[in-house]
């Protein structure tokens, strides 16, 4: 009750200042992380519903370049594929560390997001996801496209490019010390 007497936060129930925890009460917390996970770019792929936002993410995409009046159906598929696909690269492939504080030491610093998912383990369901979901595109878009041999290998190049990337036997390279550091 002294603390209540001078007007201090705190109770009996040990709460608060002088409940000999150490500086502000806080014993073996992590003040400043909101999080529980070391890493929060690890689980952000599994996390809930964020399948369904990226699915319709890449379809307002799609709308929205059909409703440009100069476009073809043709080269709205095309362009929705490869813009995806460049977005996808450049989020997954190229940008490195966490935009969050976290209490690992710097060690996710040097990792894209793409190793960074699910700590780094490969064949994951997020994982596997990423993976498809390009191809998917792909299909759909050499479909509405009929084929034709410029859409063709636009998107066959553009594909490549985010898929190469996801293989296992890229994990950690870095080709012609691009990204290196």
């Amino acid at each position: 009750m002294e603390g209540r007497e001078r007007g201090l936060p705190g109770d009996e129930a040990g709460r608060g200042p002088g409940n000999g925890a150490g500086p502000c009460g806080a014993a073996g917390m992590n003040v400043g992380v909101a999080h529980s996970e070391l890493n929060p770019n690890t689980r952000v792929a599994s996390s809930r519903g964020s399948w369904l936002a990226y699915g319709l993410a890449v379809g307002a995409l799609h709308v929205v370049l059909l409703s440009v009046p100069v476009l073809s159906v043709p080269v709205v598929w095309t362009l929705t594929n490869v813009l995806h696909n460049l977005v996808m690269y450049l989020l997954l492939h190229t940008v490195k560390g966490t935009p969050f504080e976290t209490p690992d030491q710097g060690k996710d610093r040097l990792l894209t997001h793409w190793e960074q998912i699910d700590y780094g383990m490969q064949c994951t369901s997020s994982r596997k996801f990423l993976s498809i979901s390009p191809v998917v595109l792909y299909l759909l878009t050499s479909f509405y496209t009929k084929y034709d041999p410029a859409h063709f290998v636009i998107n066959t190049a553009s594909l490549l490019s985010v898929l190469l990337p996801k293989l296992p036997q890229f994990h950690g390279v870095r080709l012609f010390g691009i990204n290196k550091y």
